[in-house]
């Protein structure tokens, strides 16, 4: 490792450096940074396809750059997607995209990874490809060309792109990426062609290579078949870490010049979720829990301090609050921080998990920020449909408490297109939110009263695959404008700040995220017409996606708004979790019958099958689960 600046740096540079003035924020494209890694024989890249700042501040991005550049003969470069700005400059210019570490153009790699963050960054890859001057087609890419692989949070459902990609890597990627990278520079030095290194690639687990499965209609439009060959196995399975603690954790990031996103150390905590929310396709996705050490999640947040010199480290998972050990990690970090100036977060909330103690070790004491909760839904009835054990009193109770204990800010997240859902539910948010409102009112420390807030966003549900909504359809863009109307009339008119998720992207989410291959054409249409920042609001024109699903001759209503019987053969069938999908239906019958799931990290198995598919165990506080 090393602090790069004085690197020789490449022919690349030199025609770079020039362009640098005349564009916003040029030190996203200058690299050098503390923690930077010097090139080794075999290079791979690690692209997020967003900005600079949105990227740099990517866990994933982090933890996969750690592990590959601590294997020997193996190092990881990073590469991010070029502002408007500075992407038409390299097309004007002819720079081919390149890395931050030593400035190599995108070509020259072994291997190109990428990242897939959220459906609608799709055309973001088409773009980083083009200003790489790649065929979009991994079909249309020779010999020459490195691999190109997908990984990340939308790679359940890797079917709208397949046809862009070499290979996907199916679940959790720091041993599973340095085990293909490694594997991958053994092919290459036997001399073997990209087909037969890919036969040899797929017998990893964790491994997809699109082009050997054949995917059949029927005359309805709906998946016949879906058939392997070339040695591929008839279902990929996920890829895990077993136990957390036997994989080095990120103790030195590379610190950015500028400030990013979320511009803070970063110690994940815990890997996975079985709370079980049935729209939750992270829940799904992530299982089973894992859960470092309090030890090693300690040592590993005061070594990163020390290193980066960062003011702030947020203990991250996807719920933080359910580990095991939090209050005694918490007590040892703010007794050593104590002083320091050095705060510590956690990224949010559950109101179940919630103490007065707990906030107050995160607060160190002092300013109090604001707090984040969940409820979801605004009538217990909905909770109960999309297991939300979470209930109006305990909300109420914990906003009581917090405002008495002197914070005077709270955000509160709801969903609306829920299945079963009532305009009374959805009137039910407004009636809670009042009720919230009445109690942070009575309780707040009179010289705050003018500062009270209360924030409420409101997401449309996006049913997503392997989770126990994928069979719904989707509520329609009418009928959503319809609910946020209802949902604003529900609303106290003052002391409550309302915002919501803009329907035309929601729909155009819901249609790739159940997409199929036959949607590779329309996002690549899509991307010739501008849609190519489409994850930034600013930058989204659904007309661009309408006239490529027209051009195309594809109705997306039958993807998004259609609700899909349970015998039906899903895109991502040949894909999974390790949760069975009669575990799914089940879910989903459960969720009609307003029936709850306990959480089996701390109950009775629930039978999803993860586990046994994949031979691993819940592991609490660095033990395996009795």
């Amino acid at each position: 490792m090393t602090n790069n600046q004085n690197f020789a740096r490449s022919s690349v540079w030199e025609r770079l450096e020039p362009l640098l003035p005349s564009v916003e924020r040029p030190s996203r494209y200058i690299g050098g940074e503390y923690g930077t890694y010097t090139p080794a024989d075999y290079v791979a890249g690690l692209c997020y396809p967003g900005t600079y700042e949105v990227g740099q501040a990517n866990q994933a991005i982090q933890i996969l750059y750690s592990a590959a550049n601590g294997v020997d003969g193996i190092s990881a470069e990073r590469v991010y997607l070029p502002w408007i700005d500075m992407a038409d400059l390299l097309r004007k210019e002819g720079i081919d995209l390149f890395t931050l570490e030593s400035f190599t153009p995108l070509k020259e790699l072994d291997l190109l990874g990428i990242t897939l963050p959220y459906e609608l960054s799709f055309t973001s890859i088409l773009e980083v490809l083009d200003l790489a001057k790649f065929p979009h087609l991994a079909s249309e890419r020779g010999e020459d060309f490195p691999l190109v692989v997908g990984g990340g949070p939308s790679v359940y459902n890797p079917e709208p792109i397949a046809d862009f990609f070499d290979a996907f890597l199916i679940g959790e990627g720091e041993e599973q990426f340095v085990e293909f990278a490694q594997t991958h520079k053994a092919l290459k030095a036997q001399g073997l062609t990209k087909r037969e290194m890919l036969q040899e690639l797929v017998k990893i687990q964790g491994v997809y290579v699109p082009a050997f499965y054949d995917v059949s209609y029927k005359e309805d439009g709906t998946i016949d078949a879906i058939s392997p060959c070339c040695g591929a196995p008839d279902v990929v399975y996920k890829r895990i870490v077993n136990d957390l603690n036997k994989v080095a954790p990120v103790t030195c990031p590379v610190v950015p010049y500028m400030d990013v996103v979320h511009n803070r150390l970063t110690v994940e905590i815990l890997r996975g979720c079985t709370r079980g929310c049935r729209f939750c396709q992270a829940g799904m996705t992530y299982r089973p829990v894992r859960e470092r050490t309090s030890d090693e999640i300690v040592k590993t947040a005061l070594d990163g301090l020390r290193k980066t010199g960062y003011d702030e480290v947020s203990l991250t998972s996807l719920s933080s609050a359910d580990h095991s050990q939090l209050e005694d990690i918490l007590r040892r970090l703010t007794r050593q921080l104590e002083g320091s100036g050095i705060s510590v977060s956690l990224p949010s909330l559950r109101v179940d998990a919630f103490s007065i103690d707990m906030a107050r070790l995160i607060s160190g004491g002092g300013r109090k920020t604001g707090l984040t909760f969940a409820p979801e839904a605004g009538s217990q009835r909905l909770r109960d449909v999309i297991n939300k054990n979470v209930t109006e009193e305990q909300l109420l109770a914990t906003v009581e408490e917090a405002f008495k204990a002197g914070w005077h800010r709270v955000k509160l997240y709801f969903m609306i297109g829920l299945p079963t859902e009532t305009d009374e539910d959805i009137a039910a948010i407004g009636q809670l939110v009042r009720r919230v409102l009445d109690v942070a009112r009575e309780n707040v420390a009179p010289r705050l009263r003018g500062n009270l807030a209360i924030g409420v966003s409101v997401s449309t549900l996006v049913p997503k695959s392997h989770t126990p909504f994928q069979w719904e359809a989707q509520s329609t863009d009418e009928e959503i404008k319809r609910k946020q109307q209802v949902l604003r009339d529900s609303m106290p008119r003052k002391g409550v700040s309302l915002s919501w998720h803009d329907s035309d992207v929601s729909f155009l989410e819901g249609v790739i995220a159940r997409g199929d291959r036959r949607l590779s054409a329309i996002l690549e249409h899509a991307w010739q017409n501008g849609s190519r920042y489409d994850a930034w609001s600013e930058q989204f024109v659904l007309q661009r996606w309408l006239d490529a699903f027209e051009a195309c001759d594809f109705d997306p209503a039958c993807v998004a708004n259609r609700k899909r019987p349970y015998d039906e053969k899903l895109p991502w069938s040949h894909i999974s979790t390790g949760v069975s999908e009669s575990y799914l239906k089940a879910e989903a019958r459960k969720a009609y019958e307003e029936a709850l799931t306990p959480d089996c990290s701390f109950d009775s198995c629930t039978g999803c099958g993860m586990c046994q598919q994949l031979d691993c165990d819940i592991i609490l506080g660095g033990e395996k689960r009795a």
